[in-house]
Formats: structure tokens, sequence, C-alpha cells
């Protein structure tokens, strides 16, 4: 790839939308104006040319962290060094953004290496005379502002992805068992359909043959022939309901083959078999004729059938009023008769035996399993009332039947998850095995770089604590060669020999005293001067005591008391 066409591809990456939405952009904007003024005010000292320079570095590499991670990270390394505070500070900040966007073990481990040997090589480049105490202090100071931060945000960016695919699998399985139960409950309907078709399907088709054979014999009578007749056009619709009944187990039949509403044409023949039947009964409508689903049609004819049998057996001789009613978002439909009118003849009714005591809660289930209800109880003028509602087939229940859930709203885990809408568990699978699926979650590959990253990351954190206790020891080392208590001052008199007075003193080569000289004045001529630091803070953490001792020819001529700003 050349240049021009690396600078096209970098350009496309910095101006995608994708890249920058309009949070991240008031973020990443604000986050590199912090960083770059923290590093301009911290380099104000070194002149204001070399200030601003290093803060617009800073917020450029800011903004240029996302697209490249580990050019940026290897610049934070080399500047971090150069900048005290700032340079820091981006290390940092570029270092957790490295963790997640390289994507390999081994890139990541390169180019954190390469931004170390960067960071120590400019330390010992500023400091060449204090190689150990840069290098132990330097490691610990990397591995505090580069290292955790890129491992923490590493395993953070592992665990969510991990989690994230546990639930897209858990919802695929989720999906997968509501497809087991629904075929399981579509096989034992297709069953159930079955026997009732070879059983119940060949004994009324045996009494339809029986009778119609019967009621053209001639010796009957004419009274006979007529309830022959009755006998059997009570089994062809017998007949009729059964095929109706099957076909709604098997789940229905396409809707250019539906066919008429069952509670709209059934309706006249049940009130004309029940006004033969000598009961007084009247039909009511009102409203426009609506279709419903072929489950919640029988379920209506039920209601209306059932309400006819019950005035029948309870209630012979009163008067019975059917009311259909289709309202906006559904159908009422209504059965209720008056009291026992005085003087009727209960004995005509059928005996109680033959109810199997069920009509009323098979109805509620029936209603229930549609999204209707049923209602039944006493009417005020002491009679009894038979009312359902069933919603109609609309394109709103037919959405709601096909993406029911069969998992309680308690277990299931989609409720968590945002983009992903209940009854879309995405391409089903079709391995259950555990191992499998461990497979499908997290790649061989990417198994051996998470286990290298815990392995790397505990190496790490080992050397973190040597390098910390090695650091702490580097560091009192330091002071006992350039600190000394304000008593040892007081003790040295002018004009004893400099042996006897270098003999109380710390050599005072340490790092905490290379840059005094450049803080105090200028040393007494034809002298040679030691300048040590005071143990005493009351003054403040922001101002140091320093103790300077003048030698000329070979005695103490001065010693002096300076307080400078740190």
């Amino acid at each position: 790839m050349n240049v021009t066409s690396w600078a096209r591809d970098l350009w496309q990456r910095l101006t995608d939308p994708g890249q920058w939405s309009r949070r991240r952009l008031v973020g990443e904007s604000t986050l590199a104006l912090v960083l770059g003024l923290l590093s301009s005010l911290s380099e104000l000292g070194s002149g204001l040319p070399w200030a601003i320079g290093v803060g617009l570095l800073v917020a450029v590499l800011s903004l240029l962290r996302r697209v490249l991670p580990a050019s940026v990270l290897i610049a934070a390394g080399a500047l971090g060094s150069l900048s005290a505070s700032g340079g820091l500070l981006l290390l940092g900040v570029a270092a957790w953004s490295a963790g997640r966007r390289i994507p390999g073990v081994l890139q990541a481990l390169l180019a954190f290496t390469v931004s170390f040997v960067l960071f120590e090589s400019f330390a010992l480049w500023k400091a060449p005379d204090q190689a150990v105490f840069v290098l132990v202090f330097g490691t610990a100071l990397f591995l505090m502002f580069a290292v955790v931060p890129g491992l923490a945000n590493r395993y953070w960016t592992q665990r969510r992805t991990l989690l994230r695919t546990l639930q897209l699998r858990n919802v695929q399985l989720l999906r997968e068992r509501e497809m087991v139960a629904g075929q399981a409950r579509m096989r034992e309907r297709q069953r159930i359909a079955q026997d009732m078709h070879d059983s119940l399907g060949h004994q009324l088709a045996l009494i339809a043959v029986q009778t119609g054979a019967l009621e053209v014999d001639r010796e009957l009578t004419g009274r006979q022939r007529e309830a022959v007749g009755v006998l059997r056009e009570a089994s062809v619709a017998a007949m009729q309901e059964l095929r109706e009944v099957v076909g709604i187990l098997k789940d229905g039949i396409p809707e250019e083959e539906q066919p008429v509403s069952r509670v709209v044409a059934g309706i006249e023949e049940l009130v004309e078999a029940a006004a033969a039947a000598g009961m007084r009964v009247s039909v009511d409508r009102s409203g426009g004729i609506r279709p419903l689903a072929p489950a919640a049609d029988h379920t209506g004819y039920r209601i209306v059938q059932e309400g006819l049998t019950n005035a029948a057996k309870h209630a012979p001789g009163a008067a019975i009023a059917v009311n259909l009613r289709y309202e906006p978002d559904s159908l009422v439909v209504e059965v209720a008769n008056g009291p026992v009118p005085p003087g009727a003849d209960r004995a005509a009714a059928p005996p109680d035996a033959v109810s199997g005591g069920q009509g009323l809660t098979g109805l509620r289930e029936r209603a229930r399993l549609v999204g209707g209800m049923v209602f039944a109880g006493a009417a005020e003028d002491g009679g009894f009332r038979l009312a359902g509602v069933l919603p109609y087939d609309s394109a709103e229940a037919r959405e709601a039947r096909e993406t029911a859930t069969f998992v309680d709203a308690a277990d299931d885990f989609r409720q968590q998850m945002e983009d992903v809408a209940p009854g879309d568990g995405g391409p089903v699978i079709d391995r259950l095995d555990p191992r499998e699926e461990f497979k499908g979650i997290m790649s061989t590959k990417k198994s051996n770089g998470c286990l290298i990253s815990v392995v790397v990351g505990l190496v790490i954190l080992g050397l973190l604590a040597v390098a910390a206790v090695f650091g702490i020891g580097a560091i009192i080392d330091e002071a006992d060669k350039a600190m000394i208590d304000p008593s040892v001052y007081e003790s040295v008199k002018v004009g004893e020999p400099e042996r006897q007075v270098r003999e109380k003193l710390p050599p005072g080569k340490s790092f905490l005293t290379s840059d005094l000289k450049d803080k105090l004045p200028a040393d007494p001529a034809g002298t040679s001067c030691l300048s040590l630091l005071s143990t005493d803070t009351s003054r403040g953490l922001m101002t140091d005591t320093v103790y300077r001792f003048c030698f000329k020819d070979g005695k103490l001529s001065e010693k002096r008391e300076f307080h400078v700003k740190s």
C-alpha cells in the first residue's frame, strides 16, 4: 500500500459518520482540549513555543487514538517522558483505547513493548546519570499509566463481548424451545384430529346412513318418519361440526377457503331447531358483520348452543333472546332467558343426569384461548344470562398469535436486550452440544488469546509489585543521599575542616538535588559548594528547604539556608 492510498484510507476512517456521533464528537473534543491545556500549562517553564507545540500534539493524538490505536500508543510512550503531566495522561488514555482496539494479542504486545522502549529511552536521555533509578521508576510509571489501563479495558471488552454472545445464544435457544413446543402441540393436535376423524367420523357416518335408510321405510308412521328425519339431520350436522373441529385442530384452513362465519350462518339453524322443539326464541343482530378467527367463530357458536341447551333444560317455556352485537373491537354473543313461567311443565325437560357439568367451564377455556372471556349469571328479572366477548380476526390479533411466546416473562432473558424483539431469536442453531456451543462463542484462537492475556496480565502484575518494591527502596536510597536533618545543619560550624564536615553529610549526588543549582544564587568565588535538602516539611509540600555548604582552602567557609519553590 502506497502513501496515497494509506492517507486516503485514513481520511475515510476519520470522516466515517459511524465513528463520530454527536455525543462522541463532543466527548472527544472536550477530552482533547483538556489534555492539550494540561500539557501546555505543565510545559510553560520550558518556553511558550514548546508548551503550545506539546499541547497541540497531545490534542491531535487524543483525537486519533480510536483510528490509529497502536501508532498513538507508541507516540504517547515517547511523549510521556518528555512531558511529565500531559504526556502521562495521554499515555493512560491511549493505552485504555489501545487495549480494546488492537485486535491481536501479539500486535498489542508489540505496540506496548515499542511504547515502553521509547518511554525509557527518552527518560534516560533526559537523566543519563540516574540510569538505575530511571529504569526502575520509569517501569513502574509505565506499568501504572499504560499496562494496567490497557489490560483492564481489554478484559472488560472481552467480558462484554462474551456476555453479549451468551445473551444472543440464550435468545436463540429460547426460540428453539418455542419452536419445539409448538411442533409438539401441533403433532398432538393432529393426532387428536386423526383419532376424532377415524372414530367419531365413522360412527356418525354410519348413523347418517342408517337413519337415511330408515327414513324411507314404508312401515314407519308419519310421526316416526319425522323423528327419524330429525335424527338424520342431527347426525349430518354433527359430522359437519366434527369436520370443523378437525380443521381447527389442524391449525385451520387457508383464508380464501374459509366458510362463512358459523356464528352468522349457523345461528338460524340453531334457532329454527329450537323453535321446532317448542322453545320461544328470538334473534337480534346489530352492527356490521366482521370475520372472526376459526377458533373464535366456533367458540361463539358454542356459546349460543350452550345457552339454548341450558334454557331448555332449566327454564322450559321461558322466552329466550339471542343477541349478536358487532362492536368496533369484538363480537358480543349473548343468550338470555326469562324466568320459568307459572305452570310450566318441568318434567318435559331432559333429566340433569345427561349433563356433564363442564359446559360453562369449557366455554370459559375456549374463550380464554382466543383472547376473549365468558360471563354467566342470574339476570335481573330472575332468568339467566350467558354472554361472551370474542375478538375479531384482525391483523393485530394474527400478529399476536404468530409472535406468541410460550416462555414465562420472568424467565425470558430477551427482556434484558433492547435490540432483540420478542419472538425474534435470529437464526436457529442446529447444534445443542455444550462443547459445540462453547466453540461457537469463542473460537480456539480467541480462547488462546484470552489465556495469553491472563498470563501476561499476571506476569505484569508481578513485575509491577517487584518494581514497586525496588522503586520504594530506590527512593529511600536517593533520599539518604540528598537529605539531612535540621539538627545536623545546626551542628556544623563555619571554620571546621572540610573532611570532618563531609563525614557528617551525605554525598548529595541524587536526582533530587540535580536541579537545585538553578534555583540557588551563584556559588561564592573560589569555593566548592554542596547543596542538600532538609527533612523539615513545616513550610508545606510546595516549598523546599535547602542547605548549602561551601568549602575553601580545606575548611567550611559558609553555610546558608534557602527556601525555594519545588
